[in-house]
């Protein structure tokens, strides 16, 4: 039930002449506090049409507007504030919750148009770091709420598969490595390599023109190169799938930089057809002086392609392949400037689709407050996070909840998603320093509270016997504490609709935190168990409860144990 939409639709009975529905709508207030109303209209607007004081339209008007959702109107100064009938609107929210279940909030606007969504993109042969969480698990949550909308993402891992490190990291383990070695701890090995190449590069000269001699052979498809390359990938592959397999995330497509290499040529052809192509000091460039950005280099005086080639191929392929309506990039903002040229070269060569592209940009995470570096090793990994988070769950569940049937499962849900919950529930755009025993809390704004509240709810339905409901409009409910529960249920289809229109899934966790918020408040006043004539209400809000913070922590990427 839409309520804001039943009073403007009665209020619009008495304006049709001067306002559309729509601006109604779009005029309709929250009021700061409850005892103002559940919906405030002002009357500003209407001042001059009418030529009258806001204050005595609103105390006309308010005598006229009628509907079955409105038990009450009070009129403050040019506000006409509206007081829903809780009962009415607990009774159809409810049903629609129970009829829905984890499809309520769904819309169908996106009609099933692709969205591919560039994503996670670690490097080849370097470990997954806290750096890479939050590409992997916003651009999951925004896969998520694409799919709740009707789209059909495609989650695209352009791998840092290219480049010169990959003839730095052959010549070191040809010098100091050993495929035992390799075969053993793949990922830690190779960064171990990596880092010695670095720390003998500083002392020998000479290795840096060995990384570059190696890396040459590479792509004039030297055989040794190339089983060592192919063999890296798929070591490092299979160490990052350990990783999306505990995030619960699933990719579907690996191609990486060096996908692109055969198709770059092209980009360069199409731009010279155009004559977009200007040489300056050898090197070629598109400029970009109409769009207030700087020239987008495309081709090094070398002849070596760059970064915006390859991406330039890539929206190419994507567009093709997919014939996308959106095509998302969730890539930290220090790369804006860099979606900025790739859009304005595209929109250049004449294609309009580049105004489908979005750079989702995002904070970084520090640890005590200083960035990470893998060149010199100083790095935390992810899994090793995971790990910590998973341990201090456990002991956590041991304190409280010692009988616990697989303890080990739900320490796994729990830790992990308590590291990603706390990932999106900052806004993307905002920098975050990371502490691990801030994260894993059963109380306050965390995944674990949010988790640790669903299953205290099935467990509710469990004692009463009453696990299952049937869709009714007679589940009506009263008191002023199961009404915020029931406000913020009923705004969840806004919810979603909100998070898809600024690609932020912290929408979506603030939803989870305040509706665990708001049902605990409801639990700790209102006798849910107690024989009372709106019992079997109060069960079913408390079911409804435990299918949209399901739905909440799903579209999150975090799991939601049943009993903790």
């Amino acid at each position: 039930m839409d309520y804001k939409q039943l009073i403007a639709d009665a209020i619009h009975k008495e304006l049709s002449e001067h306002l559309e529905l729509n601006e109604i709508k779009l005029l309709l207030e929250k009021p700061k506090h409850t005892d103002h109303g559940d919906v405030a209209f002002p009357t500003f607007q209407l001042a001059k049409l009418f030529r009258k004081n806001p204050a005595q339209i609103a105390s006309e008007l308010a005598e006229s507007i009628s509907a079955d959702v409105i038990d009450r109107k009070e009129v403050v100064g040019p506000y006409i504030n509206f007081f829903l009938d809780k009962k009415v609107v607990s009774g159809a929210v409810l049903k629609e919750v129970i009829e829905k279940k984890e499809d309520f909030g769904n819309h169908t606007f996106g009609e099933n148009g692709k969205v591919p969504i560039d994503m996670s993109s670690p490097n080849i042969a370097k470990p997954m770091s806290m750096g890479h969480l939050r590409s992997t698990v916003i651009g999951n949550a925004l896969s998520n709420i694409l799919t709740k909308v009707g789209y059909s993402p495609v989650r695209i891992n352009h791998l840092g598969d290219w480049g010169t490190q990959f003839g730095k990291l052959i010549t070191a383990y040809k010098k100091w490595g050993s495929e035992e070695d390799v075969r053993e701890e793949p990922i830690k090995e190779l960064l171990r390599l990596y880092v010695l190449f670095h720390e003998e590069a500083e002392k020998d000269d000479t290795l840096e023109d060995e990384g570059r001699a190696w890396f040459r052979k590479l792509e004039q498809g030297n055989e040794e190169a190339v089983a060592l390359w192919k063999w890296f990938r798929e070591e490092s592959l299979k160490e990052f799938e350990k990783v999306y397999q505990r995030l619960n995330i699933a990719f579907d497509s690996y191609n990486g930089e060096a996908f692109y290499n055969d198709k770059m040529d092209r980009v360069v052809d199409l731009l010279d057809e155009k004559e977009l192509l200007t040489v300056d000091q050898g090197a070629h460039i598109v400029n970009l002086d109409k769009y207030d950005l700087n020239p987008a280099l495309i081709k090094k005086s070398d002849g070596a392609t760059l970064y915006m080639t390859r991406d330039l191929a890539a929206a190419l392929f994507r567009k093709e392949t997919y014939d996308f309506a959106q095509s998302l990039y969730v890539v930290g903002q220090e790369q804006s400037n860099h979606f900025k040229q790739l859009k304005a070269v595209l929109k250049e060569l004449g294609f309009d689709w580049a105004d489908n592209i979005h750079h989702i940009p995002f904070g970084l995470i520090t640890k005590d407050g200083k960035k990470l570096s893998t060149r010199k090793g100083k790095v935390v990994l992810l899994e090793d996070v995971l790990d910590e988070a998973t341990a201090q769950a456990l002991q956590q569940i041991e304190e409280k909840n010692p009988d616990l049937p697989n303890k080990e499962r739900v320490s796994e849900q729990v830790g992990v998603g308590a590291v990603v919950f706390h990932d999106l529930k900052n806004d993307r755009l905002n920098n975050f320093d990371f502490t691990i025993e801030e994260v894993v809390q059963f109380e306050g704004e965390t995944g674990p509270y949010v988790q640790y509240t669903r299953a205290r709810a099935l467990s509710i339905l469990r004692k009463a016997g009453q696990e299952t409901f049937q869709a009714s409009d007679a589940y009506q409910l009263s008191d002023a504490y199961s009404w915020e529960v029931v406000k913020l249920l009923q705004e969840y289809p806004d919810t979603i609709k909100r998070a898809y229109d600024n690609f932020e899934p912290s929408i979506i966790a603030k939803h989870a935190v305040h509706l665990a918020q708001a049902f605990n408040k409801f639990y700790a006043n209102v006798r849910v168990l107690d024989e009372h004539e709106e019992k079997e209400a109060r069960l079913a809000l408390v079911y409804a409860i435990t299918e949209i913070l399901k739905e909440d922590l799903r579209i999150l990427g975090v799991e939601s144990p049943n009993e903790m």
